[in-house]
């Protein structure tokens, strides 16, 4: 790896395959196996429709499960529950159950949790300054869809 030839995510039975030069500002070299791709990993666990509206719920503090549900009011609480526990899993929250009646669960990022919270943040900046951009891009393509009878 510190000739630059494999990475630490080469396949050790060899695919054959060879990561592009350019990948992710050359960060990866030598054969890779898609099945262990770090990007791929990652972003399978965030890039649904809540995790990342419910990680910056869990931002500014600890957060009960309600409190949650308040700051993002669309999410269903089933779906609310299933993503928290896949946040829990990966390590991105802790969950915190005091014994009470009814017991009290209250959420909490981990350190992996809010470095991944700031890397989201620009991502977030960016959405909002281009999203006029991406909607009008939307309506053109419509149109043009529409016109051409699709």
């Amino acid at each position: 790896m510190e000739d630059g030839t494999n990475s630490p995510l080469s396949s050790p039975q060899g695919t054959g395959k060879v990561w592009p030069e350019d990948y992710l500002d050359g960060v990866y070299q030598g054969e890779y196996d898609p099945e262990i791709c770090p990007v791929r990993h990652v972003l399978q666990g965030i890039a649904d429709k809540w995790t990342i509206l419910i990680l910056a719920a869990v931002k500014a503090d600890r957060q009960r499960f309600s409190q949650i549900k308040r700051l993002v009011p669309d999410v269903s609480q089933r779906m609310l529950a299933q993503t928290l526990r896949k946040l829990e899993r990966d390590g991105y929250v802790i969950r915190e159950v005091t014994p009470s009646i009814p017991p009290r669960v209250d959420y909490e990022l981990t350190d992996l949790g809010r470095s991944l919270v700031n890397q989201l943040a620009p991502l977030a900046r960016w959405a909002d300054q281009h999203r006029a951009a991406i909607g009008q891009a939307r309506e053109d393509y419509d149109r043009r869809e529409q016109n051409a009878g699709r």
